[in-house]
């Protein structure tokens, strides 16, 4: 089998990480094709809003699993209009495209599920919505099997709270009654793995943890964990934040993860971020 992955980002590195001994041939795109490749990946495309590498449509043709990791452009998914048709004519079996549970727009902090009808509130979340429903489009008129991830928020290694302490970037905002949903790196990893095993055409899946909470709690804990200094408490309102950051605090919900355990069988192995975050400080001690 042939891995491709459109936008080898934080979390389709960590991916290609995790699969590489699962395929035979993995190749990859990035915007900037001067950046460095994972040294098991066969070949690094470029592939941005204004060209891309022209041997990407041959690539699909010998491509099995297709991960989409590219974030949408101002007129909506670049990959599908540049290589919808390649995808469709190609042996391609299983499609992943990760999006955000930011689709589910705002919910005063109840709980939902994937059957919660998605209401997105920002213009990013709606652009998100719209590439998801074409994505799953092209799953129903091809027969090949189109799974999307709504991912919560991500962390693990080199981007989470205690790198943020230590660089002095942290803010402890507080504003009554925020929570959110994080998942760690490797659970993404293993929630795709389990559905590349396990594919079902049209099946959406909140890939998410357990653990919906206060920002400032995950503040503090990384802190205590890591023997950092807190950061002093900042109201929301008053907050320095940039309009992206901001906007992420206009929604609230607390995010249900039970069909990747039922369906897929994934196992979280950071159900909290009580577990994430003390995995990342022992692997920094053993360093």
């Amino acid at each position: 089998m042939n891995l491709f992955v459109f936008g080898l980002g934080f979390t389709a590195r960590h991916f290609v990480e995790r699969a590489r001994d699962g395929f035979a041939a993995i190749r990859a795109t990035v915007t900037d094709p001067s950046r460095s490749a994972p040294s098991d990946l066969a070949a690094l495309r470029a592939f941005g809003p204004e060209s891309d590498d022209p041997r990407i449509a041959a690539d699909l043709a010998e491509t099995d699993v297709l991960l989409v990791s590219a974030p949408p452009g101002r007129a909506g998914d670049t990959v599908l209009a540049r290589y919808r048709d390649a995808i469709a004519q190609s042996r391609i079996g299983w499609i992943g495209y990760l999006s955000t549970i930011g689709v589910y727009g705002d919910h005063e902090g109840a709980w939902i599920d994937e059957e919660t009808p998605a209401r997105p509130v920002s213009a990013r979340s709606r652009g998100r919505l719209a590439v998801e429903t074409d994505w799953l489009a092209l799953g129903a008129e091809t027969g090949k099997a189109v799974q999307v991830f709504r991912l919560s928020g991500i962390y693990g290694p080199g981007r989470n709270p205690i790198v943020k302490l230590r660089e002095g970037k942290s803010q402890r905002i507080i504003k009554p009654g925020q929570v959110f949903n994080r998942i760690h790196v490797d659970d993404i990893a293993t929630t795709l793995l389990a559905s590349i095993a396990r594919p079902r055409n049209g099946a959406v899946y909140n890939v998410t943890d357990d653990a919906p909470t206060p920002p400032q709690v995950v503040t503090e804990y990384a802190a205590a964990l890591a023997g950092l200094p807190l950061p002093p408490e900042v109201d929301f309102e008053t907050a320095d934040l940039s309009p992206m950051a901001r906007s992420f605090y206009g929604e609230n919900k607390r995010v249900r993860n039970r069909r990747i355990r039922e369906e897929l069988g994934v196992t979280l192995a950071y159900p909290t971020y009580r577990e994430g975050l003390a995995a990342l400080v022992a692997d920094a001690a053993r360093a």
